[in-house]
């Protein structure tokens, strides 16, 4: 796995840290957004916008959704915009397959403490890369994961394989991650790695932290596959481009 630096350990608390690193080409060949495109790239880290009793709260929205469905496989996806909701082998629309019975599930206080830690987030970020939060527009896919060590059944089980977001995703020029539960406390395995050339760098989730970074091949990354516990977080994104955002999910 070349040399590992880990850039933050699950058992410090870490007011904020930032590196800069420079830009890979891939923001080239996307329309360019000014006082929003990344012109400075990196990645960062904070234990300090979101409380580990937030996280608890936010995670609980997370299990109760997921409890409805659930992926054969080890990687379970919930998407509160969209509705998407793993279910054995397939994806289902979770406001359609449970009607009015949603109401049963989430709460308004639910859905305004997701919108709440979003905009916190979002905020972080424009701050760190010296941007306008305002010229910042959620984008999909935004959702909650909850990995566990049950073996993959189908590719969208496959979460451990190198990748970069603005590939994946071609809408992402900020991605940011919110963790929900505790590395060595939850779960064994799990990390966050940005792969960098000759050696790793790794974050240890921890509930409550949030990474982020640009979306682009600088930031080439994978998750650990999970050997045991559960690990929840939730992936919130950014584009520059207004025509690719999506609103924040509202309880119809």
């Amino acid at each position: 796995d070349g040399v590992t630096e880990v850039l933050a350990h699950c058992r410090e608390s870490l007011q904020d840290k930032f590196m800069e690193i420079p830009c890979s080409e891939d923001y080239a060949s996307h329309k360019r957004f000014e006082g929003c495109t990344p012109r400075k790239c990196g990645r960062g880290v904070t234990d300090a916008v979101i409380t580990r009793e937030e996280a608890e709260r936010i995670r609980r929205i997370a299990e109760r959704g997921l409890s409805l469905g659930g992926s054969d496989g080890g990687a379970s996806i919930l998407d509160l915009h969209s509705g998407a909701l793993s279910l054995g082998k397939h994806f289902v629309n979770l406001y359609r397959y449970f009607g009015d019975k949603i109401q049963d599930i989430f709460t308004e206080e639910d859905f305004a403490l997701y919108r709440d830690v979003r905009q916190r987030i979002q905020q972080r970020i424009a701050q760190a890369f010296g941007i306008s939060s305002a010229s910042m527009y959620l984008t999909k896919p935004t959702f909650f994961s909850r990995i566990n060590s049950t073996e993959a059944k189908t590719t969208h089980d496959e979460y451990w394989h190198p990748h970069v977001d603005k590939v994946t995703y071609g809408s992402f020029d900020y991605t940011s991650l919110l963790y929900l539960s505790d590395y060595t406390e939850d779960f064994g395995g799990g990390r966050f790695v940005f792969m960098d050339a000759g050696s790793n760098k790794t974050i240890e989730p921890r509930a409550g932290r949030v990474s982020f970074f640009t979306s682009g091949s600088e930031n080439l990354h994978r998750v650990e596959k999970v050997h045991w516990g559960t690990r929840y977080a939730i992936t919130i994104s950014f584009t520059c481009n207004p025509d690719h955002g999506i609103g924040d999910p509202v309880l119809t």
